[in-house]
């Protein structure tokens, strides 16, 4: 009987357990849908873009996009030069030729590039953002803003928000220019084709699904890779100790969305 009781007692323990974990769940994910709404109302609305967020909307571009520059285009270089040598040697081996086209316009422009991009900037400059938003919540900084009425939505948020949008997409488009350019030299070196015969290639596969694409995923890559970090930041408390566990629960999220996104493309694609 003691036995049974006992069982009984640790059911009913983790059952609470999964509930408190299920409602904070909930509650998490309410109160991010609703700042993610705000924050896209606020985008869209004329008054958020007054010259102090301007300014910082400027030096946040500056940060993200070309700061990394000297570091993205040596990975685009190494990178895009490795993955076209095995692309080629495999279309070579394989007869794929006439292939060629559409493995590069819609698997390395559509797919690779974006990626790799948002994967560089997550690393570099989410982890940075959720950090900078959780040291300015537990210094007591957020609040000294708003008592001295500064919106810290548009003056803080939205500029790190769309500079991340923004830099997904040249970003994105660099490294496919990058990419494509190896793809010439090596497609010449490996297949003796010529610059003029690789272009036409390029250019009879293009798709203007590929390029809609191609827009929806930096949009929503940027969006969530800068919007999750601002929000898991705020979720510090007083304590320093809070700092890390937020990061981590930041860019835990960013790379879930990243995942998420990446399946609901693939899966509109074959629709």
């Amino acid at each position: 009987m003691f036995f049974i009781l006992h069982g009984f007692r640790l059911m009913i323990a983790a059952i609470e357990r999964l509930g408190s974990v299920s409602i904070n769940a909930a509650r998490l994910l309410q109160d991010t849908l609703a700042f993610t709404g705000t924050v896209i109302f606020r985008m869209f609305k004329r008054q958020t873009y007054n010259s102090a967020m301007k300014t910082v909307l400027i030096n946040q571009i500056y940060f993200t996009s070309v700061q990394i520059l000297p570091f993205f285009l040596g990975a685009s270089v190494i990178f895009g030069s490795l993955f076209m040598g095995v692309v080629f040697e495999v279309i070579k081996e394989m007869g794929w030729a006439e292939y060629l086209g559409r493995i590069l316009m819609g698997f390395v422009v559509t797919e690779l590039s974006p990626f790799i991009t948002v994967v560089l900037i997550a690393l570099r400059s989410s982890s940075a953002i959720n950090t900078e938003i959780a040291v300015m919540k537990v210094d007591g900084e957020l609040r000294s803003l708003e008592a001295f009425n500064i919106d810290i939505i548009n003056y803080l948020f939205l500029p790190r928000i769309i500079s991340g949008i923004v830099s997904v997409m040249l970003l994105s488009g660099l490294f496919s220019i990058v990419v494509l350019m190896s793809g010439a030299l090596i497609s010449m070196l490996t297949m003796g084709m010529s610059i003029d015969a690789y272009t036409n290639i390029l250019l009879t596969s293009a798709d203007f699904s590929d390029i809609i694409i191609v827009l929806f995923k930096c949009v929503t890559f940027g969006f969530f890779v800068t919007l999750l970090p601002v929000r898991f930041g705020l979720t510090a408390s007083s304590d320093l100790t809070s700092i890390p566990v937020s990061v981590l629960n930041g860019m835990v999220k960013v790379f879930i969305a990243i995942v998420i996104i990446e399946v609901l493309t693939l899966v509109a694609r074959s629709i």
